[in-house]
């Protein structure tokens, strides 16, 4: 039988997912949208509450999901994230394809462009990364830090993109939901930061 912490934090983490889902589902702005362009934002909403869920499966922070487990939803939601993008990035361009062409060559007038193509080449880079992991034989320190790192260009270009966004979702959900996922992200890279000390002292040792 779970815990009541387990069922507290499964309950939170469906609340912070589906909160600004319901939100912005109510938003009266979708009133005037075409359902390409409401659907591309919903793709990138979607893609924000996978953020959050990443770096905890990564890191072994749900409770109740073996640790194989949690690496094995943590590689198709990877997955998944890169269909929201594309699905995200498509939407729009089927909707404005000028202004997709200006966010990718960075001459948008829209700030929140740019921190989006970032973080959308970021995300795409890690998951390459993760598919030649093994053909090119990547040890576990360099993959790791990769991997983070690039991480790290995601959640920041994506929190960056979503705040300076003024759309469906509820101001403070998405502050929220924000907040959340650099976090979680916080809580990786501290983990990333002992394992580099524990590696470093091991290899001391050895000497």
């Amino acid at each position: 039988m779970p815990s009541i912490r387990a069922v507290l934090i499964w309950a939170l983490l469906a609340v912070a997912i589906v909160g600004p889902l319901a939100i912005a589902a109510a938003s009266p702005l979708l009133a005037w949208r075409d359902p390409v362009y409401i659907a591309a934002g919903f793709a990138g909403i979607a893609a924000m509450a996978l953020l959050l869920l990443q770096p905890l499966l990564a890191g072994g922070y749900l409770p109740g999901l073996h640790a194989r487990t949690a690496r094995r939803v943590h590689r198709w939601l990877g997955v998944s994230l890169v269909a929201l993008v594309i699905a995200h990035v498509a939407g729009l361009w089927v909707t404005s394809a000028p202004d997709v062409i200006d966010a990718l060559l960075f001459d948008s007038p829209t700030p929140f462009s740019s921190w989006g193509v970032v973080a959308m080449w970021a995300v795409f880079a890690a998951a390459l990364l993760a598919l030649l992991r093994k053909p090119l034989r990547l040890g576990p320190a360099v993959w790791r830090i990769g991997h983070t790192m690039l991480a790290v260009v995601i959640v920041v270009g994506s929190i960056v993109h979503a705040l300076l966004i003024e759309g469906t979702m509820g101001p403070i959900s998405k502050a929220m939901v924000c907040l959340l996922v650099a976090i979680a992200l916080a809580r990786i890279l501290m983990d990333l930061a002992v394992w580099i000390r524990a590696r470093r002292q091991g290899i001391r040792r050895l000497g």
